[in-house]
């Protein structure tokens, strides 16, 4: 508690508030703030979890500004044999929750500030076709939960959806006849709803799984729901994913996410454009759809090395570089 001074009436009182004094009071109001800018549950969930793992790591950091600003260097300092994904998703957690801390009064300035990017020399994870095809080979359809499952996986390679979104998918959000789906605002990471697209295959194995729904479930029930009819959680699912894929012997680190990307390449590949894969992917702009524009563009680069016609009429006999005459 502490005592602030207050205008009333032209007079000065001071009068007793709460102001929050630990880092935990202050994740709580920053929680509750962005509950008020109608944030994604999940992403208020990641917020609270990278900002208190950073805290928990460094408990007297909240005290001094100056203590806080070392705090940040060790804590990323330390985070350099993490992937450059992770180093990175952290440093964008830390320093919104600091930029609300310094927009709030709580902090004279963010101490991530500095603190650069990493270079991210990842690549999305894609699953073979054929693994693809073993995998689904092994999702057994005769209970309601393989029904659920080989539509979920077949819904994800379709539209590339984010497993989040899918989860969170009613009835009513489905246009079967059309071969529709619209992603609701409130499920959507951008917040913006959009409507996808996906194949009769997919539709009919949504139907079936529909037909096998119990009579009293209604539409706020998910699609894609557990067997006593709560919506199945993401963890849940990529465990049962991580199941099927050891079973049809698809490496093991076979996950909701990988279905997406996978989705993505094959999209490209298969001729459609960067433009409707960033509508179907729900990206809020071109540079995330580039990422896997530029996979592809890489793989028809390495197949014309191996197959180039040129190549093999006129076999290169060194392996010198010869300077190209103007």
């Amino acid at each position: 508690m502490e005592e602030v001074p207050l205008i009333f009436m032209g007079a000065l009182r001071k009068v007793t508030v709460t102001v929050p004094a630990t880092w935990r009071e202050v994740l709580e109001e920053f929680s509750l703030n962005k509950q008020a800018e109608a944030r994604a549950a999940r992403t208020i969930k990641d917020y609270r979890a990278h900002v208190a793992a950073f805290f928990e790591a460094e408990p007297d950091a909240w005290e001094d500004y100056h203590r806080l600003k070392q705090a940040v260097v060790r804590h990323f300092a330390a985070l350099r044999d993490k992937s450059a994904s992770f180093f990175n998703l952290r440093r964008e957690y830390l320093k919104a929750f600091f930029a609300w801390c310094v927009r709030e009064g709580y902090l004279p300035a963010n101490p991530v500030d500095g603190i650069p990017k990493r270079k991210n020399e990842g690549r999305p994870r894609a699953v073979p076709e054929e693994g693809l095809k073993a995998l689904l080979d092994v999702i057994d359809q005769r209970s309601y939960v393989g029904r659920r499952d080989y539509a979920l996986a077949l819904l994800q390679l379709d539209c590339g959806l984010r497993p989040s979104e899918a989860l969170s998918l009613r009835p009513s959000d489905f246009n079967l006849r059309a071969l529709e789906v619209t992603v609701p605002a409130h499920a959507a990471k951008t917040r913006v709803p959009r409507t996808v697209v996906y194949s009769p295959t997919t539709a009919k194995a949504i139907l079936r799984l529909l037909a096998a729904r119990p009579k009293d479930w209604d539409d706020s029930v998910p699609v894609f729901a557990s067997q006593d009819g709560r919506p199945l959680r993401p963890e849940s699912w990529a465990w049962r994913l991580r199941r099927y894929a050891e079973k049809a012997g698809v490496n093991a680190r076979t996950n909701p996410y990988a279905l997406r990307h996978t989705s993505a390449i094959m999209f490209l590949r298969g001729g459609g454009s960067a433009f409707a894969l960033q509508r179907q992917l729900g990206h809020a702009s071109l540079v995330m759809t580039r990422r896997y524009v530029h996979m592809v563009e890489e793989d028809l680069h390495r197949e014309h090395a191996q197959a180039s016609p040129v190549a093999r009429i006129i076999p290169q006999r060194s392996r010198g570089k010869r300077k190209l005459e103007s």
